[in-house]
């Protein structure tokens, strides 16, 4: 091990955190960065990609020679502890002053144990599981030698046609907030000292999921006052829980690209927010600043590294161009020094310097990886991810007896369980729907299967869409004929139908929203039959589902549940387990709906809401302004009977029984409106929540206690006031029913 290695083990021990720790710190980075040249500086600032999971349309493996002269600050997207052992020895014994690599990964919602999709974990509104699923995915990615997490996403996204929806937690700001700091919990622990925590890296910064059109890559135009309440908060969350790093977006903002705009990053998340971490582009970003015109391709690094862009992802751009910049006067190396220094401080606070190689033990491997208690606790937080949309004369839970025919090409299909962003799952050890479903009813039951339809009736849609996880295609008439003969020899009818795992996720944006073609026809058809049908909807988004709404009598919503999604599935579909999730996007009616959300801002010419069309109110003249499904929505397989909501000072209290004949999970919903304002306020935000569990027959109370930070917004000088008035207190299910009350706020 270098000396600089030796050196910091006096640190061992010490708080990262203490004055003590920090003097020390702040004298150890002076030191070597004295020691290093302009070149070694920047070569902290470059990130290469490597292995066999590339992201984009870049690839450079880099080479020996870029590690041992010292070109290379991290890599990210390389497989295995030992191809990072040798990458980290080359660095360590053979590089410029033993300066160890950042490894990154995408590790959105698990690494070889895959949870469901994030926009799925966070309908469970369920914290816990969120950091417990974090925490897994930490302790199996730094066992395969990942020290750096390109996670969480925390984009609030307000248009389904943007596929990276199903990447984030939704369209709700506090919700987001919330669950942006679990998230940062889970992968960090309490200071990244173990070898089994790893270095959050919150994306994208910001507003890329407001991209114009739902198209990605696209530009971004808002107001100020959007952008702090409604945008911002859950990346100033994920700050306050303690963030190492963060990333950069693609997008331009008022046009300005993120990447390079100062006032974001400098003044906004440095200064405003406090942020001490590490900063990097996404993915080749920063050549395509000049891509919008905003300055040309050789002082596109310049002007990234002026805003605050202190890591250069793939482009090479900093280590190219960035010396001749300063020479020429163009750059200032001051910043270059700022940059390393907090690179090299991100190493440090992951213990890197006391051990280079505490991320690279192949023993690990076999304890920690794929385990039998993660797979377990993968299957029960999917299961509290699925939303029950529609259950008509209570269709689920199935009874394990007659014929049931499993139709529908995702059926059968275990590589597409995951969803997007798992590029490191063992898709060939997943169970698809008909194994689970098989081994779920025994011979207590028989499954009749039908593969029904292809994705898409055209097969080059389809192959558009599946990306990596293809499905075998077969002839689309035939392949209906053989479903409604399956349908006709069953009692039921289970359609397992949607998107394919790919079509949601990065550049998976969609004009059309909803089931595709060949699959919505034959639901149809098998509609016909007159046989019940429940849809097991896989989705990465909110799907436009009117027709279903109208036809079928029962709608699970199973989005991606990952590697045990079948099984959890299997065991909500049979009455295992009590669906509990709820909706965190809204579901329109039609795209022409879209964006459609819950805390929209009044109109000056409401729609009554009386039922009556009147042509000059804020509506449309052939469709409801009204969501097909609400924010917050989410049915069970018992009822929940809502007591008289009361308020007393600050304190609401409201009784919920359980109506029904089995134990279920409510989620009750805390709504605030501040009715006059300096501003506009939503017509609702959501504040506050209760998980409740109760056995048939019982009841509990809860109660929410009314707090300054519940009505606190930022004005139009971006001033964050809490105003003394009247304010609507909402509680209830969802955004849509809800009980009313009013609470005073005095001086």
């Amino acid at each position: 091990m270098k000396l600089l290695s030796q050196l910091f083990i006096i640190g061992i021990g010490l708080s990262l955190f203490s004055c003590t720790q920090r003097t020390e710190e702040d004298r150890f980075i002076d030191n070597l960065m004295d020691k290093m040249t302009l070149e070694e500086k920047l070569g902290q600032l470059n990130l290469l990609v490597g292995g066999d999971i590339v992201s984009g349309t870049t690839k450079d493996q880099g080479s020996d020679s870029l590690f041992i002269s010292g070109k290379v600050g991290g890599v990210f997207n390389v497989k295995g502890v030992e191809a990072v052992s040798r990458l980290q020895h080359l660095a360590v014994e053979h590089g410029p002053h033993g300066i160890p690599l950042l490894i990154g990964a995408d590790v959105v919602h698990g690494y070889e144990t895959v949870f469901p999709i994030p926009l799925a974990l966070s309908c469970s509104w369920d914290t816990t599981a969120i950091e417990n699923m974090a925490r897994i995915s930490a302790i199996e990615a730094t066992a395969d030698g990942v020290n750096w997490n390109y996670s969480p996403m925390v984009d609030i996204c307000r248009d389904p046609r943007w596929g990276r929806i199903a990447e984030g937690s939704g369209e709700d700001p506090w919700l987001g907030s919330v669950i942006a700091k679990a998230y940062v919990r889970g992968y960090q622990g309490n200071n990244m000292k173990s070898d089994s925590t790893m270095m959050a890296c919150v994306k994208h910064f910001a507003l890329y999921g407001a991209a114009e059109g739902g198209r990605d890559y696209n530009t971004v135009d808002m107001s100020l006052q959007r952008m702090f309440n409604y945008y911002l908060p859950p990346y100033k969350a994920a700050v306050e829980a303690g963030c190492a790093s963060l990333m950069t977006s693609f997008n331009l903002i008022n046009g300005m690209h993120a990447t390079a705009d100062k006032w974001l990053i400098e003044d906004v998340l440095r200064k405003q927010w406090g942020f001490e971490g590490m900063t990097v582009t996404d993915f080749n970003s920063i050549p395509e600043i000049s891509t919008f015109g905003i300055t040309e391709k050789e002082n596109a690094a310049a002007l990234a590294l002026k805003a605050g862009s202190d890591m250069d992802m793939v482009s090479g751009l900093y280590i190219k161009t960035l010396k001749d910049a300063i020479q020429r006067g163009e750059a200032d190396e001051a910043l270059v020094d700022k940059a390393c220094r907090r690179v090299l401080q991100a190493k440090m606070r992951l213990g890197l310097f006391e051990n280079p190689y505490k991320y690279c033990r192949p023993e690990r491997l076999d304890r920690d990886m794929y385990t039998d208690a993660h797979r377990a606790t993968a299957r029960e937080i999917a299961a509290e991810t699925f939303v029950l949309l529609k259950n008509d004369n209570s269709l689920l839970p199935l009874a394990k007896k007659g014929k049931i025919a499993l139709i529908g090409p995702l059926a059968n299909a275990g590589n597409n369980m995951c969803g997007c962003w798992s590029g490191y799952c063992r898709a060939e050890k997943h169970e698809s729907l008909l194994q689970a479903f098989k081994n779920a009813v025994g011979n207590k039951a028989e499954i009749i299967y039908a593969p029904g339809s292809n994705i898409y009736y055209d097969e080059t849609t389809q192959r558009n869409a599946a990306g990596m996880r293809q499905l075998e295609r077969g002839d689309d008439n035939a392949m209906h004929r053989e479903a409604l003969n399956a349908a006709a020899k069953a009692d039921i009818i289970v359609a397992a139908m949607g998107e394919s795992a790919d079509m949601s996720g990065e550049s998976a944006s969609r004009a059309e929203l909803t089931i595709p073609d060949t699959q919505r026809e034959l639901l149809r058809k098998l509609a016909a039959t007159g046989k019940p049908v429940v849809l097991l909807l896989f989705t990465g988004r909110p799907l436009v589902l009117d027709w279903e709404n109208d036809n079928i009598p029962t709608i699970l919503n199973v989005w991606f549940g990952g590697s045990e999604a079948a099984g959890a599935i299997a065991d909500v579909v049979f009455g295992e387990k009590n669906p509990c999730g709820k909706l965190t996007t809204t579901f329109p009616r039609s795209v022409g709906q879209i964006p459609l959300y819950y805390n929209h801002l009044m109109s000056s010419h409401p729609d009554p809401q009386d039922g009556v069309f009147n042509r000059y109110c804020s509506n449309y003249i052939d469709m409801s302004n009204e969501p097909l499904y609400p924010f917050g929505f989410g049915l069970s397989y018992t009822s929940f009977e809502y007591g008289t909501a009361e308020i007393k000072n600050n304190e609401i209290r409201v009784d919920i029984k359980n109506n029904g004949t089995v134990a279920g999970t409510e989620i009750v919903q805390l709504y605030i409106r501040d009715k006059v304002a300096r501003i506009a306020r939503p017509v609702k935000e959501l504040k506050s929540y209760r998980h409740v569990s109760l056995n048939p027959g019982e009841t509990k109370q809860i109660s929410f206690t009314i707090t300054p930070d519940m009505l606190g917004y930022y004005d139009a000088q971006l001033d964050y006031i809490c105003e003394p008035g009247v304010f609507e207190i909402m509680v209830g299910p969802n955004s849509r029913d809800l009980q009313y009350l009013e609470f005073s706020l005095t001086e």
